[in-house]
């Protein structure tokens, strides 16, 4: 069987002032050219469908129209809600459109409800688990703790359960939404860390023989079976480096799985530049990204006169200005934004009891206390999404 692996679409997110939708636009194109192109079987998206959990009319737009395009094809798709996605909106009418071969996986309650198709070496069962908030789901799926792991594991356990009353035949294929250990993130995911730990381990997955990963934009190999697609476009200067793709897997008779990177189309590429600005205008070595997408770092120690205007005469689509003035690593004035860099949440509300109290940290009940207060408000986050 040959599936598609895609994710993290974001539908109607733009690239700081610059809109994505004729670039996202490209890539369903080219999604639909793969699937008729390569002849795949099944295509599946792994969450993250939508920027925002209240899209804009044009994004709803784009979806509609790639949904209408994949029935057309008569290509089965398996689709989840990711964590930027309102789960009960995106599932609206799944009923309904699941008679056209478009199966939107978008409740917990439904981690362990497979679509099964079926090829010339029998069924493969496909399981959904949408993005899974653990304050939200815990009691939904049984869970023993509050955590992603745990519900994680409560969810991959229901799964494992329905599998093994299936024929011993039948392959098995799971898609989620979730940070997992191995992987790189970017600057462009929202962080979905609870209780002080963002990763879950791979092996919360063993028993299936693909896992579809979604949420980190970045494509990569966690575990030959366990694989994220990354977005199909870049999102955040971050992604500079990144190669966007699809994944294209073959799923053999036994479970063996061919893994093929399909690229995905550029729709402009990114350059960050670094250094002082008269350096970044007389740099010919730079004339290669005049028709970049461009994030100028600015190392001058006194802020130069209009380097936005002098930069966009060079670098037409400029959309980035960062200062970073050359100092001493000692000296006062370096930037609280240098001070906080690579530091998380609960390591920066940490670094504030210690400045108040004049050198003296949070005990272990105070950190816990912190991480607790985070949580909160990353769950209240979460609902206020879902509500809205």
């Amino acid at each position: 069987m040959r599936m598609l692996h895609t994710s993290d679409w974001h539908l109607g997110r733009s690239f700081h002032r610059a809109s994505l939708l004729d670039a996202q636009a490209a890539c369903l194109d080219h999604l639909i050219a793969t699937v008729r192109e390569r002849q795949v079987d099944v295509v599946l998206v792994a969450g993250d469908v939508y920027d925002r959990a209240v899209p804009s009319l044009a994004a709803v737009e784009l979806f509609d129209d790639a949904l209408h395009r994949l029935a057309d094809e008569g290509v089965p798709t398996v689709m989840i809600s990711g964590n930027h996605d309102s789960a009960r909106r995106l599932g609206v009418g799944a009923g309904l459109i699941g008679r056209a071969g478009i199966h939107l996986r978008t409740d917990p309650a439904d981690c362990a409800t497979p679509v099964v198709l079926s090829d010339a070496h029998g069924d493969v069962a496909f399981y959904g688990l949408p993005y899974l908030e653990p304050a939200l789901v815990k009691d939904v799926l049984k869970a023993e703790r509050t955590g992603h792991e745990a519900v994680l594991t409560a969810a991959m356990d229901l799964v494992r359960a329905d599998l093994s009353a299936r024929p011993a035949t039948t392959r098995s294929v799971v898609l989620a939404h979730a940070f997992v250990a191995g992987g790189e993130p970017s600057d462009s995911e929202r962080d979905i860390t609870v209780g002080g730990v963002a990763a879950v381990p791979a092996g919360v997955f063993d028993g299936v023989d693909y896992t579809a990963l979604g949420h980190l934009h970045g494509c990569q190999t966690v575990t030959e079976r366990v694989r994220y697609s990354g977005s199909p476009v870049a999102y955040s200067f971050s992604e500079a480096a990144h190669r966007k793709t699809m994944w294209l897997i073959g799923l053999g008779p036994s479970g063996e799985i061919d893994a093929e990177r399909i690229d995905c189309p550029v729709p402009r590429p990114l350059a960050r530049l670094r250094g002082r600005l008269g350096a970044l205008l007389d740099d010919p070595a730079l004339d290669r990204h005049q028709e970049s997408w461009v994030e100028a770092t600015l190392t001058d120690p006194v802020r130069p006169d209009e380097p936005m205007a002098r930069l966009a005469e060079r670098f037409p689509h400029t959309l980035s200005l960062v200062f970073d003035p050359e100092r001493a690593p000692d000296d006062p004035q370096a930037s609280y934004a240098q001070r906080l860099k690579g530091r998380d949440d609960q390591q920066i509300a940490e670094d504030f009891v210690s400045h108040v109290r004049g050198g003296s940290g949070p005990d272990d009940r105070e950190r816990a206390v912190l991480r607790g207060v985070l949580d909160d408000v990353r769950v209240d986050d979460g609902v206020r999404e879902v509500s809205r």
